[in-house]
């Protein structure tokens, strides 16, 4: 007789594992990992946000305007009246032969529609490139967004397209209207930088100038953070944008005020360099969601691509403007259209009713159990609690999110269980029933049952993987709690069952009480 082999080796350590790991998410201990509560369970936030998808196209413009400015700087190229009319850039060579270098670089650019008269061009997107921008502004919208609540720390915040334009973000655990005017304000933050050069030549100008006149000069009036009535009169064409900031992070100045640091990609510290380089003695103004910060006069060539922000933040709001920027600029505004509160008492409903579900069903299944199959039932059941405790062992070890469709996959997970027990236990008594051995009727009863088994096992799996990887929010969390639960399942049903069925088939032998041990008459 093998009391000990490694089937039961391996199931031990299963029950201790599960059960371990189990334990935090049970009780709600302080410390350990523990099983978050999704928005259906614990209350939360439920919003729908627009993307406004024209401005990711104003936006691409005005990054082209200042892909244009840089290549004709760089190559001394000398053009004049660069601007953007709506949707369009225009500008003018203004030396015939560098028209053939301008039409190269412009080549370079895809999805761009170039018209020219004589000197003159004009840059438009084409119908095309104008779709696809609107439709990979609202994709970067769900990642920026999603980044940035990851960053925040929000447990399994669901961010998903809805449409053309449209996302739903769901926010469980927020329930106090700070914690929503935070979430709020950090998933909706443009957080576009812009670093701007100022106008130094009208600078004086900027009081009696209307927008429209500086508009005919290729300026626009940007006010102070701190200071509404404090103006500046910068190029309308950014120098750089957010895109190229590749870090941020909260510092504090000599007076102890929270400032951020960033750190521009290669490009960007090389246009940033080149440019100081040039303009030493003008002022560059660092713009955030369109309102200056500061505006330093440049001493000298700034290298290696970093810079600062400082604006009276508190540190709070450094910490969410850092976070912005690492998650990247949003590359349209959204506008909420929808919100909706769900309260923790709705939660509170569910999870009573889901639990009566699983322990009715659990408490039924195990008596049948026991009453059908006496000995061997227990087996099962122990299997079957084994089962639950690993499912919230490695929900809990990987921080997923139990919703009530996961709630419904474990119910579900439970009957998976059983139905394997069952076939094994039916092959098992099949096989007494004619009269073999305990010991052939239990090898040849798991080895007849295995396939049947792993059919339905390995199928049900393939749905599961099918709706995670199309489905959203709750639709996942039950994909995953099923493919939880099934490999859970196919190691305590096949392997741990088979393990203590060897440890005690000398004894069951011995005995030769089938009906006692297998329910036989």
């Amino acid at each position: 007789m093998k009391i000990f082999n490694y089937r039961l080796v391996i199931f031990a350590l299963s029950i201790i594992f599960g059960v371990v790991f189990a334990i935090p998410s049970f009780l709600q201990t302080d410390s350990g990992k523990k099983i978050s509560l999704g928005l259906d369970l614990q209350g939360g936030l439920h919003m729908r946000l627009g993307v406004n998808t024209h401005e990711a196209v104003i936006s691409k413009i005005k990054t082209i305007a200042t892909t244009v400015k840089y290549y004709a700087d760089d190559e001394d190229l000398l053009i004049d009246g660069l601007s953007i009319d709506d949707e369009s850039v225009n500008f003018t060579v203004l030396d015939k032969d560098e028209i053939p270098k301008m039409d190269e670089m412009l080549k370079q650019i895809k999805g761009l529609e170039v018209s020219k008269n004589d000197l003159s061009y004009t840059l438009i997107l084409t119908a095309d490139d104008i779709e696809k921008t609107k439709d990979s502004a609202v994709s970067q919208a769900v990642e920026t967004i999603r980044n940035r609540l990851d960053q925040f720390g929000l447990a399994e915040p669901s961010v998903v397209r809805q449409g053309a334009t449209d996302i739903v973000v769901e926010l469980p655990g927020i329930k106090t209207q700070a914690e929503e005017k935070a979430a709020r304000e950090l998933i909706s933050k443009p957080a576009k930088l812009e670093l701007m050069e100022v106008d130094e030549e009208r600078a004086d100008q900027v009081y009696t100038l209307t927008r429209s006149q500086a508009s005919e000069y290729g300026d626009i009036i940007l006010e102070d953070t701190n200071d509404v009535n404090r103006k500046y009169l910068v190029k309308e064409i950014p120098i750089l944008n957010g895109s190229q900031v590749i870090d941020a992070q909260v510092a504090f100045d000599q007076g102890n005020q929270p400032i951020i640091n960033f750190t521009l990609n290669s490009t960007g510290a090389r246009i940033f360099g080149d440019f100081t380089g040039r303009s030493v003695g003008k002022r560059l103004a660092v713009v955030l969601d369109g309102k200056v910060y500061s505006a330093p006069n440049i001493r000298e060539r700034i290298g290696g691509g970093s810079g600062q922000i400082s604006g009276g933040f508190s540190t709070l709001e450094a910490g969410n403007v850092a976070i912005a920027l690492r998650s990247g600029a949003l590359p349209a505004s959204v506008n909420l259209l929808e919100k909706r509160s769900v309260g923790p008492s709705l939660g509170a409903d569910s999870i009573k009713a889901s639990t009566i579900a699983l322990v009715s069903g659990f408490l039924i299944v195990f008596v049948f159990m026991i009453v059908y199959y006496r000995r061997a039932g227990v087996i099962a059941n122990i299997a079957l609690i084994t089962n639950i405790f690993i499912i919230i062992s490695v929900m809990a070890m990987f921080g997923a999110t139990l919703t009530l469709p996961g709630m419904a996959g474990i119910v579900l997970t439970v009957g998976m269980a059983v139905d394997a027990n069952v076939i094994i236990s039916e092959r098992i008594r099949e096989l007494l029933k004619a009269g073999n051995s305990v010991a052939k009727s239990i090898e040849d009863g798991y080895s007849n049952a295995m396939r049947a088994i792993l059919d339905a096992n390995v199928t049900t799996l393939l749905v599961a993987v099918i709706l995670y990887a199309y489905g959203t929010g709750p639709i996942k969390g039950f994909a995953v709690t099923i493919s939880i639960g099934i490999l859970a399942s196919m190691l305590t049903a096949i392997l741990g069952t088979h393990g203590i069925y060897e440890a005690l088939q000398g004894k069951i032998s011995k005995d030769k009480d089938l009906k006692k041990w297998f329910g036989v008459s």
